[in-house]
């Protein structure tokens, strides 16, 4: 399955229906009056988050999204029947905009929610609604209302409680292939990782998920490489792994170019807190491996942690400091779920 992240949208509501202009004429009733029923209403256009699914990949075959309109109304008090209401069907994370890519509609979090995007017409009242003693023979309807027309975007942002970023060829794709189950496409040129991939990740009895983005190089705020389009999935982890090669001659250096692209693309992120571990120590000799961690924790001003997807070295210590981070979160979020809704 491709992955899609974003994807614009047009959608229309249903209009209702007109009301009927109709009387009465039965055998043997003398005054028969006006008998013109209502219009049915427009159906309505709904997003609702589902599981399932993790990519906006059906939005690009299927772009447009019209609701039925209502039926006319008819005589003998008839109400037109009401247009079928639709609904997109969008992965939990989604969020969807205004046209201007900028304005946010809703955010859809959790599987259920529902947002409405475009609400049907009113069906036109018939002649039945206007007679009055004045006026025993009404021969006037309401037209429906139209429906509502506008175009939208949706925006993919993966849930995820850990997020890696780093260089390319940090090695975050084999990190992620080494504790979880996922197999992102591992390879020793940059840029293997073209689209984000997810990964449950178990330590001491306790799973949480991690999201492995596509690195980042100088310059990706500017759209060099693929750019900073994909940093929007982390910006809902509780936590960082920033991930530096070990085997570079410029720790430091390449540890400052992550953290600046960070800060370009949102100060959000550089408010989480941030795990550093420095990668591939199994390739190193442990006097190299200790001058580089040095100059790494000068530059940051923490601690680094010393870890080795391939070999396994360090990683469980990664992963507890990891979820040192996230169990506040979740114990917050629980909290927040148990406390009863107050007018």
């Amino acid at each position: 399955m491709k992955f899609l992240d974003l994807a614009k949208v047009y959608i229309r509501s249903g209009g209702g229906g007109a009301g009927c202009v109709s009387f009465r004429r039965e055998k043997f009733i003398e005054y028969g009056g006006p008998d013109g029923g209502d219009g049915g209403r427009g159906g309505d256009v709904w997003a609702e988050a589902v599981e399932g699914l993790n990519t906006l990949i059906d939005f690009r075959y299927q772009q447009h999204f019209f609701a039925k309109s209502g039926q006319h109304g008819m005589g003998s008090q008839m109400t037109g029947k009401s247009g079928d209401d639709i609904v997109l069907r969008v992965p939990v994370g989604t969020e969807i905009l205004e046209e201007d890519e900028e304005t946010v509609i809703a955010d859809l979090t959790e599987v259920g929610q529902r947002v409405l995007l475009a609400k049907g017409g009113n069906g036109g009242w018939g002649n039945l609604h206007f007679k009055s003693s004045t006026n025993r023979a009404p021969r006037n309807a309401n037209p429906g209302q139209e429906g509502v027309e506008r175009t939208i975007y949706l925006r993919l942002k993966l849930i995820a409680d850990a997020g890696l970023v780093g260089l390319p060829n940090a090695g975050k794709s084999t990190f992620l292939a080494a504790v979880s189950n996922a197999r992102p496409k591992i390879a020793d040129y940059p840029f293997t990782t073209l689209h984000p991939n997810l990964g449950v990740v178990g330590i001491d009895g306790r799973e949480f998920v991690v999201a492995d983005i596509p690195g980042l190089i100088e310059g990706a705020s500017e759209g060099r490489g693929i750019g900073d389009r994909f940093l929007g999935h982390v910006e809902r982890c509780s936590v960082l792994l920033h991930l530096v090669d070990g085997t570079s001659e410029t720790v430091a250096e390449d540890a400052r170019t992550v953290l600046t692209e960070l800060q370009a693309y949102s100060p959000v992120l550089m408010e989480k807190p941030r795990v550093t571990a420095l990668n591939k120590i199994d390739a190193l000799d442990p006097e190299t491996l200790e001058e580089r961690r040095g100059e790494l924790e000068a530059e940051l001003g923490q601690p680094v942690y010393l870890m080795s997807g391939v070999a396994q070295q360090g990683v469980p210590e990664v992963l507890r400091a990891l979820w040192a981070e996230i169990a506040p979160t979740r114990q917050i979020a629980k909290e927040e779920s148990d406390t009863p809704w107050q007018p």
